[in-house]
This record gives structure tokens, sequence and C-alpha cells, in this order.
């Protein structure tokens, strides 16, 4: 999903105690700004801030008791009038009872800043292979490990992380672990390009209410999706305008194992969804659509750190739709417990410990 998603970083400040989250969110939006700002690479960064539309009553108090929430951890969040949001969005729907106003949020073009990302391990000595599928991997007699891939190639290693997204579960098959880490099809759809008349990231918070009724989970499924037992629960949206003037939004999450087609209806539910927030695009008809797997944990926390069931092995995943935003620090703090063998603190909420189970 690295590469086709909406290009969104989260971000609220570090709070009066920076938890994981805030150390995700806050760390990463640093290191995208290392990568735009000095190491050179045009990754499309800005700290844009973002809109989240509160559409009703309901949403509104549950909006509200979280910015209270939030402000009272001294993160940077609050609850503005429409009248207040057009005149940082003029295009945002002037009927909204109020939207949520987070100012320390930014956006990324996700394909560059992949690609950028690599050259910028490539710069650091790190060789980087592409087209070869993972078929089996397996300890060797002296700890380490041995990896094979689809095109009969070898890798043996040391350490052996497993940052493989939604096909987590599936390496942990070829090692004899159950890596609680389910694929979620989220699908996307974008207009031609047009003149710039969007300039922070926009969400919805009907999502967010929902699922703070009933997150969804169940033993084999993960929370926070739009989709329950094939019907819709919840809408859920978010999006922003590219530099090249399309307009791009997603929402959908469904547990559609591998299968990655499109859902048409879905994209119109997210298209109605979209223009509630942003009028304009009513008039506006989607060019292309795209899909990609997103990788849910089952308790909906990462999975960060070392799996004391095999010697050497760790695990970096489970980052749920906000992988994007998430995952740089994600990896510089997995990075710092390898070389330096000290676990931050905030990784206890991330420990794959209990979690990662033997198979059968």
């Amino acid at each position: 999903a690295s590469g086709v998603n909406a290009g969104q970083i989260g971000a609220a400040g570090w709070g009066d105690v920076p938890d994981l989250e805030a150390y995700l969110t806050m760390g990463s939006l640093q290191l995208f700004m290392r990568m735009q700002l000095d190491l050179g690479f045009d990754i499309e960064f800005r700290q844009s801030g973002a809109l989240t539309a509160v559409h009703d009553a309901a949403q509104y108090d549950c909006m509200s008791g979280r910015v209270r929430e939030m402000r009272e951890r001294g993160l940077s969040a609050e609850l503005i009038s429409a009248r207040q949001a057009r005149a940082i969005e003029p295009e945002i729907a002037p009927d909204m009872p109020a939207y949520m106003y987070a100012p320390l949020r930014g956006q990324a073009d996700p394909a560059k800043a992949t690609r950028a990302f690599a050259a910028a391990a490539r710069r650091e000595g790190a060789r980087i292979f592409t087209g070869r599928a993972v078929v089996s991997a397996s300890q060797t007699s002296d700890g380490g490990w041995r990896v094979s891939t689809s095109d009969g190639g070898e890798t043996r290693c040391r350490t052996l992380i497993i940052a493989a997204g939604a096909w987590s579960a599936k390496i942990g098959e070829m090692v004899g672990l159950n890596i609680p880490v389910r694929p979620v099809l989220g699908q996307m759809w974008a207009t031609d390009p047009i003149a710039p008349a969007v300039f922070q990231t926009i969400s919805s918070a009907e999502s967010a209410y929902a699922w703070s009724l009933d997150d969804g989970r169940g033993e084999d499924a993960p929370p926070n999706l739009t989709h329950r037992d094939g019907e819709r629960r919840t809408r859920h949206l978010y999006g922003r305008q590219r530099r090249n003037g399309e307009m791009i939004f997603g929402g959908d999450r469904r547990a559609a194992g591998f299968d990655k087609t499109v859902d048409s209806t879905g994209v119109e539910v997210n298209r109605a969804h979209a223009a509630e927030a942003l009028p304009f695009l009513s008039g506006v008809p989607a060019a292309r659509t795209w899909s990609g797997l997103m990788p849910f944990s089952l308790d909906g926390d990462p999975l960060i750190g070392e799996i004391p069931l095999r010697d050497n092995l760790y695990i970096v995943g489970g980052l749920s739709g906000s992988g994007f935003g998430r995952g740089p620090m994600a990896a510089d703090l997995l990075a710092e417990l390898i070389h330096s063998g000290n676990r931050h603190p905030v990784l206890a909420q991330a420990d794959p410990s209990g979690r990662v189970t033997e198979a059968g």
C-alpha cells in the first residue's frame, strides 16, 4: 500500500507525555520533512493541516469530547465553526455544525515518497531487490536466516525483519508462526486535474463516531472497518488535492482477503460522501480508480519489536490504515532496538510478545 494510498500524514503534536502514537506520527512527520527539506527529495511534502467534517449533533458530541481529551494531553486540535473553516478552506461545505481542525497534519506524494526512501537507503548501502516474491524462510544452524525467492535466489542474513504489510501473516506461516495481521482492501478514486481548490487534507467524523460505539472487532476480524459480514456499517472518508490538480479520495475498508477488485458501488458512496464535505465535487466525475491492501492487526495496535519465539526475528507492521504516515518512525524505532539492544519505552504498546504465537 506504500505507493498507492492517499498520502496523508496524521500528527497532533508530542503532547505532555508522548505515547506511541505521538512518536509514530510526529517522528514520521519529522522524517518526511527531512526527506524534503534536508536530503533534497521532492516528495511533494507540505504541512498543510487538516479539516474533519462533523455532520450532525451526535458526531459533534463525539468529536468535542475527543478534542477536549487531546487538548488536556497537550495535543493540537480544535473544533471550529463552518465559517472559521471556510476562512481556511473556502470550498468546504458551509452547512456543517463544525469541523475539527488539526494544523500539524501534512501530506506527501506516496509514490514519490516510497521511491525517495528507497533511494536514501541505497545511499547508505542498502541493496533493494524488486519483483522477487519470498517463497520460503528458514532458520540456519547458527541462528541466522535463509530466505529464498521466486527467481531461485537465496539471501542469508543474521537478522530477519518481517515488514511485509498485508502479507506479514503469509511470511509468518513460512516460519511456523501466527501473526495477527489481516489484509484489508482500501480503494480510491481520482478526478482529472483541476485548478487549485483544496489545500488541507479532508476527512469526515462519521466513521470515528460509528467506531466509538462499536469498532466491529471479532475473533478473526480487525477493528475499524466500514463493512462487517459483507454489509456496510459506516462510511469513511479521507482525501486531498495533489500538486498536479487531481482530487483523490478513499475510505472503504473491507476484509476481502487478497482480492483487490475495485467495488464501483463503494466508489460512488465515497464520492457522495466527499461531495458533502466539498460540494463542488458533485459535478466532478471520477477519472480513475485503484486499490491496495492494508495491514490491520486484530487488536488495533501495531506490532513493532522482537518476536521471542525465534532467534533474531523482528517485525514492524500492523499499522492499519495509516502506515504511510506512521511507518517511517516505526522503522526508526525498530532500527534503534536492533542496533542498540535498547527498546524505547513506548514500544511496550507494540510488543509482539504474546500476540505472535506458534502456528498449529
